[in-house]
């Protein structure tokens, strides 16, 4: 079990095969994803990579954690998350990994942050037909209906689907295909729109339903560090 990637989501574009085929696409970033930390089973009790992309303000960080990052080496990140890894997956620390972590034509899982909608109606939250248009029917056309029963249970059950809170929920597409990296932008092209708005933070995987490809770089793709030189100095 490899680790993951912190991206971040760019927009939706699309793109054309040679036949001509219509490929709608999620962009995602990947730029300067870096190994923090790792999780052992002897000092932790689990095994995992702690991952941390973007650039934080120093003095927006805890002294605690300035600490966690100095000890690594490493300038504090914006986004930290873990990917649980099997014990031969884990990476040094201080390694920046790569779009090439995918490889075309693989799939993958992307968790991230839906989209809030705020307090939506039973239509537009659960896909309810509403109530006719006639006969009767008078200033509850969108309304959701009965809720309850009869006498007997006399009470409208918990997790009845209700207007309420939209969206604002962590999200898992699965087995979304990988269609392209590109390795000099940090770009990873992903068939299929990906839970988030634009400018957040997701978390693209492995699939855990799909069998791997064979040529998968384990335990990751890392940028070779004259590559990632040149682009601290071009920044």
């Amino acid at each position: 079990m490899r680790s993951g990637l912190i991206a971040q989501k760019l927009g939706m574009t699309r793109l054309f095969t040679d036949d001509g085929t219509h490929v709608p696409v999620t962009v995602l970033k990947v730029d300067g994803c870096r190994v923090v930390a790792n999780r052992t089973q002897d000092k932790d009790g689990y095994t995992a990579v702690q991952l941390g992309i973007g650039k934080a303000k120093v003095k927006n960080v805890t002294k605690a954690v300035r600490g966690h990052f100095a000890k690594a080496k490493i300038e504090p990140t914006k986004k930290l998350v873990e990917f649980r890894v099997s014990p031969e997956a884990l990476i040094e620390v201080g390694a920046e990994l790569s779009v090439d972590h995918f490889v075309p034509g693989q799939f993958v899982d992307v968790a991230g942050t839906s989209i809030g909608r705020g307090f939506a109606g039973s239509m537009k939250r659960h896909n309810f037909a509403g109530l006719e248009a006639s006969h009767g029917v008078s200033i509850s056309h969108r309304s959701h209906g009965s809720t309850g029963n009869r006498q007997d249970p006399g009470r409208t059950f918990p997790g009845k689907k209700m207007a309420g809170h939209m969206g604002d929920k962590r999200v898992t597409t699965m087995n979304l295909k990988v269609v392209a990296t590109d390795p000099a932008k940090g770009l990873l092209l992903i068939r299929g729109a990906v839970p988030g708005s634009e400018g957040s933070w997701v978390l693209v995987r492995d699939a855990v339903k799909r069998k791997a490809p064979k040529d998968l770089p384990f335990p990751a793709a890392l940028k070779a560090p004259a590559a990632a030189a040149a682009e601290a100095k071009k920044d």
